[in-house]
C-alpha cells in the first residue's frame, strides 16, 4: 500500500485577508518541513468565519478562483513540491457566490475546484445567505501523491457524498471544515455532537474502504465578529 504523509493546518484568523494568507503560507512551509506531501488548509482560511452573521459587507471577502490566493499558493506548492488544498470564498459572478475548495498539485499547477453542495442555515451558521449550492458535482483530483476527493464541512453528514466520491476512485478524502463548540451549550451536548461527528467519519471510512479518511476540524466558538 502506498503511504502518503498528510499535513493539516489549523490556525487562528483575523479580519485581514492578506495576513491570513501569509500565515497560511508559513504553516504550509512548516508542514512541508515536517515531511507533509499533501497539506490541507481549514475552511475559509483567508478570513474569520463570517457566516455567523448576515452582513452584505462580507461579500467583499470573496474572490475569483483561480485568483489571487490560488496564485500565491501555487508558487509555494511548486517551490516545496507539495499538494495544497485551499478552501476559499468564491465570487463566480455578481450575486453568485460559492464555498469552494481549490486543489493545487505539487508542480504548482491548478487542478480544479469543488463547490460545496450542502449548505446549512442554522443560528451562527447562516451560510445560505452567502453561498449558492455547488453545481460541479462531486470531484476527484489526480495529484502527484494520491487521487483525492474533496468535500466541505456539512457535506460530512450525507453518506451519498462520500460514497459517490469513493466510487469515483478517491484514495484519500478531505473535508476542510469550520465547526466548533457552542459556548452557550452544556458540555454534555457539545460532547455528544463531537462523538456524532467522529462516528459519521469512521462510518464513511469503513463503508467505502477509503485508505485514509482525513478531516480537518477547525475549532471556533460561536461569537459575533
Amino acid at each position: 500500500m502506498k503511504k502518503v504523509k498528510v499535513g493539516l493546518v489549523q490556525m487562528t484568523c483575523t479580519k485581514d485577508k492578506q495576513e491570513n494568507l501569509d500565515k497560511a503560507i508559513v504553516k504550509v512551509r512548516e508542514a512541508a518541513a515536517k515531511g507533509a506531501q499533501i497539506v490541507c488548509l481549514q475552511e475559509l482560511f483567508t478570513s474569520l468565519y463570517f457566516c455567523d452573521v448576515e452582513d452584505y459587507d462580507n461579500f467583499d471577502l470573496a474572490e475569483k478562483i483561480p485568483g489571487p490566493s490560488t496564485d500565491a499558493l501555487q508558487v509555494v506548492a511548486k517551490e516545496l513540491g507539495v499538494v495544497v488544498i485551499a478552501s476559499l470564498f468564491e465570487k463566480r459572478a455578481e450575486g453568485l457566490y460559492h464555498n469552494t475548495t481549490a486543489v493545487l498539485d505539487a508542480d504548482g499547477s491548478y487542478l480544479g475546484k469543488y463547490r460545496k453542495m450542502h449548505i446549512p442555515d442554522d443560528p451562527a451558521y447562516y451560510e445560505k445567505f452567502y453561498f449558492t449550492p455547488g453545481d460541479l458535482g462531486y470531484k476527484v483530483f489526480e495529484t502527484k501523491f494520491a487521487k483525492i476527493g474533496i468535500l466541505i464541512c456539512w457535506d460530512q453528514w450525507y453518506p451519498e457524498a462520500s460514497r459517490i466520491t469513493a466510487l469515483m476512485g478517491a484514495d484519500i478524502m478531505f473535508y476542510p471544515t469550520a465547526i466548533g463548540w457552542d459556548t452557550t451549550q452544556d458540555e454534555e451536548t457539545n460532547q455528544d455532537q463531537y462523538n456524532a461527528w467522529q462516528t459519521i467519519q469512521r462510518s464513511h471510512s469503513v463503508a467505502n474502504g477509503v485508505n485514509y479518511f482525513i478531516w480537518l476540524r477547525t475549532i471556533r466558538k460561536k461569537q459575533k465578529l
